[in-house]
């Protein structure tokens, strides 16, 4: 009788053996190389939205490196600049003073060209002059932040645009399953509508950091600006000897 019975818990725990091997391998069929994500894979589930944001995050890149060498360079200071500019002024050879300018053309040689060709008249009128070219220069430096401020703000909202439909899309066809609806077919649709958002935000994040970057080298060529702007006015305001 023993013995029948130990038999019989033997050929059970053969069984039960051979069904825990079966899943073992059935969860590893189940469980292919493919189903890990890529960027790539990624990109192509987030539909006509991800063209959108690739087009913005490309232009915010080109706008970003445009910007950063052209106000670099408009950075760039000759520190014998003024000194030659004040020899040149006190000796009377505006001319001279002039040709200096153009030769540097930087930002603050075209302020200083204007001040110097206005000299004669009112220290208003030579302040004015200055200031006003100096707001075209830092004008034409800007160009483009205004599109990075657009992308900072926008491409999250389209991203999140991308998300609501991607949704309403996974809830049409959980609902079109009918009784054959799964937690599965619910939780792909959401997956690949949160990607839009992702991409969104990812863009949104590198137009912001991007235009903060710029503004800040921005100002320092507006502070050298103010200060070349005082030094040639004191130049002015100088007695004659």
């Amino acid at each position: 009788m023993l013995s029948t019975i130990f038999a019989a818990i033997a050929a059970q725990s053969d069984t039960l053996a051979q069904v825990t091997d079966s899943i073992a391998s059935t969860a590893a069929a189940t469980t292919p190389a493919d189903q890990e994500l890529s960027v790539w894979s990624l990109c192509l589930k987030g539909g006509i939205i991800m063209i959108p944001l690739a087009i913005l995050s490309i232009i915010s890149i080109y706008i970003l490196i445009e910007r950063y060498l052209a106000i670099t360079a408009a950075a760039k200071e000759d520190n014998t600049f003024m000194k030659r500019i004040k020899d040149y002024i006190h000796d009377g050879e505006i001319e001279s003073a002039m040709k200096l300018c153009r030769r540097t053309d930087t930002p603050y040689s075209r302020l200083i060209m204007k001040g110097i060709s206005r000299i004669g008249r009112p220290m208003n009128d030579v302040l004015v002059a200055i200031e006003n070219v100096g707001n075209m220069e830092v004008s034409a430096l800007a160009k483009g932040f205004t599109w990075l401020a657009t992308t900072a703000s926008g491409a999250p909202m389209i991203g999140f645009l991308g998300t609501v439909t991607g949704m309403v899309k996974a809830f049409f066809s959980l609902a079109s399953a009918g009784t054959a609806a799964n937690v599965s077919v619910l939780a792909g649709g959401i997956y690949e509508a949160l990607v839009t958002t992702v991409a969104g935000l990812v863009v949104g994040i590198i137009a912001l950091f991007a235009y903060n970057f710029l503004v800040s080298r921005l100002n320092k060529v507006m502070k050298q600006l103010e200060a070349k702007t005082m030094e040639f006015m004191d130049l002015l305001n100088e007695p004659v000897k």
